[in-house]
């Protein structure tokens, strides 16, 4: 951690996943046992970093596989099932909501004070304010105390800085001279996984430059339950937040930097994130959070100053998080909901973020229902033998030959393959599925003619890349235990997506559009994913690709308090279905944990591709 060399951990610790292997090359350490090291690799001198306590100085080798690498940063193309929304759709998107900033900066010429008119310095201010057409209710101490010496500085021509709210306006800053020209907020999508920030010109709505980064709190789990149980150990609160923090003051850091931008400048903060991460940046217990009845701290939060929670910005700039609907449908899904205009539509639309959490959203202008699979990591690499995140050298891409089962593998980077992320794995085992390498039941054929389907040491396996082709120099494999960790978590999926259809009688063909948000969701292949029966089989026609929902929602209430006013709206209207209880889950549950259902005629074009 403090030589930031980042390395998987999607345990949060508990030796379980075997993720952070390292190589102990010179000097001794205690080991913990562990299960997922076999002697020989304790031998040849592997050791778990999570389980390892260091008794003298170390040289360690890092592999590939180990290695966190950085965030692949790259346009997608338009995909051949479905439509992706554009940069240029969604600057058009963005243009249409109207462009009145939450925060506004006001050039005041104050007449100086005399004997007849001797009212005081903040009264003077807020009968300036009210000339410009700023009801201003409230001033920040820090402001007030130093009021006096800024209207004087300035020779009482000031920018007075305010945040408008819906019963007045607070200001928030004063300044000497004219500065309208420069002023700035950032927004934030604070993921599970990645952190995303933006920097935006208030002045023209522009976004000038977007950083992301890996959430440093994955050291400590991979997924949200993850780090709700490592927030119960001692100190465990403190540092997940501490973490997240630090993320966050890394990317701002950077785009100040790149951009040569004052921090002073920047107001405010707007950030949508899931309901454990929101809570998790304010320092919230979220233990609660995972057990019934499933309570978080707050759903609603309110402007605090950004420096409160560790934010390091100026003093003045203050922090915003999108409003969530319950313990696990957060901020981020309301962000998403907004900014895809579903909340405004006469079409009945289902709106899916898909991650370790699979969020749903059914319904339009008039109704909202929502509901929240736990689906695991397995989407994005975790649970997987040789799974890992979308970086340098992870398999995105896979097409198998139905006549001798060859693969085809596309990696992030055109590089060696050093594992394989959440796209791959769908793919690859849609094509195992079509080549009747693996039966409906995930099971493999071991009775076909090929070296690539064999017995591995915990069972049947598919070997994606050979020893000497891999950047890991061991074979790349998928195992039938990966299969069957992808198929619970797309039964996971599945089954919500039925359960909400059924919870207001409705048909699977009665949806209109379905919206597929986040940064996973993004790259999916609308084949492929229907194929193994996470998506229902519609029309290709109805499916819209909406990329980060998250971050463009937090874009837009930062250049227009009606998004912002908006949001709590959208959050009070959606109704959560918690389907840990509700009998009918897992009835639909156990009927999904099949390729792709066990009634395959709902899929009539996998079926018939099946019977080529």
């Amino acid at each position: 951690m403090a030589a930031e060399v980042r390395i998987n951990a999607s345990c949060g610790g508990d030796g379980t996943c075997g993720k952070c292997r390292v190589i102990i090359d010179k000097g001794s350490v205690k080991r913990e046992p562990s299960p997922v090291l076999s002697q020989e690799e304790i031998v040849e001198g592997y050791a778990l970093a999570c389980r390892t306590l260091i008794t003298e100085d170390l040289e360690v080798r890092i592999p590939p596989e180990s290695r966190l690498g950085k965030i692949a940063e790259k346009e997608r193309p338009q995909p051949t099932c479905g439509h992706l929304i554009s940069s240029a759709e969604w600057e058009e998107r963005l243009a249409s909501f109207a462009f009145d900033p939450p925060f506004r900066k006001i050039y005041l010429n104050l007449p100086q004070p005399t004997l007849d008119d001797n009212i005081s310095d903040w009264q003077r201010l807020k009968r300036e304010l009210g000339k410009n057409g700023i009801k201003s209710n409230e001033i920040e101490l820090p402001v007030l105390m130093s009021l006096a010496g800024v209207l004087r500085e300035g020779n009482w021509q000031v920018t007075a800085t305010v945040l408008q709210q819906e019963n007045g306006c607070k200001v928030i800053k004063v300044e000497a001279s004219d500065t309208t020209a420069t002023h700035y907020a950032i927004a934030v999508d604070v993921g599970t996984t990645t952190v995303v920030a933006q920097l935006i010109d208030i002045v023209t709505g522009r976004t000038m430059g977007k950083r992301s980064s890996f959430n440093a709190q994955a050291s400590c789990g991979e997924d949200v339950i993850s780090r709700i149980i490592f927030s119960t150990k001692d100190k465990g609160l403190e540092k997940l937040q501490s973490l997240i923090v630090g993320t966050i003051n890394k990317l701002i850091r950077e785009l100040v930097k790149e951009l040569d931008v004052n921090p002073n400048h920047i107001c405010g903060i707007l950030a949508a994130g899931n309901t454990t991460m929101t809570q998790l940046l304010f320092g919230f217990d979220p233990r609660y959070i995972r057990e019934e009845p499933y309570i978080p701290t707050t759903t609603l939060f309110p402007w605090v100053r950004a420096s409160e929670v560790g934010i390091e910005v100026a003093g003045h700039t203050c922090l915003y998080c999108f409003p969530c609907v319950a313990s696990y449908i957060g901020g981020d899904i309301t962000s998403g909901v907004i900014v895809s205009r579903m909340a405004e539509s006469d079409s009945l639309t289902l709106f899916i973020d898909i991650g370790t959490n699979g969020e749903i959203v059914l319904g339009g202008k008039d109704w909202l229902v929502s509901c929240s699979c736990s689906a695991g990591p397995a989407f994005e690499g975790g649970g997987v033998k040789h799974g890992m995140q979308a970086t340098r050298g992870a398999i995105e891409q896979v097409r198998i030959d139905r006549d001798n089962w060859e693969p085809m593998i596309i990696t992030v980077g055109r590089v060696k393959p050093a594992g394989i992320c959440g796209t791959g794995i769908i793919d690859v085992i849609a094509e195992l599925f079509l080549s009747k390498a693996i039966n409906q039941k995930g099971k493999f054929n071991l009775e076909i003619d090929s070296p690539r389907i064999r017995k591995g040491e915990f069972g049947p396996e598919y070997v994606l890349v050979w020893a000497e082709d891999s950047a890991s120099g061991a074979d790349i494999v998928l195992s039938e235990a990966d299969v069957e960790n992808l198929i619970r978590a797309k039964a996971a999926v599945f089954a919500g997506i039925n359960i909400l259809i059924e919870s207001v009688s409705l048909d699977l063909t009665d949806i209109e559009e379905i919206i597929i948000a986040g940064a996973f969701g993004n790259y999916l292949e609308i084949e492929k994913v229907v194929t193994i029966g996470l998506l229902p089989e519609l029309p290709c026609e109805k499916f819209t690709f909406i990329g980060n929902g998250s971050i463009l929602g937090a874009h837009a209430a930062v250049q227009s308090q009606a998004v912002f006013k908006e949001a709590e709206a959208v959050a009070k209207k959606m109704t959560y279905l918690e389907l840990s209880t509700n009998t009918k889950f897992m009835d639909q549950y156990i009927s999904a944990l099949f390729l792709p259902h066990t009634n395959i005629e709902k899929f009539p074009r996998v079926l018939d591709q099946l019977e080529k």
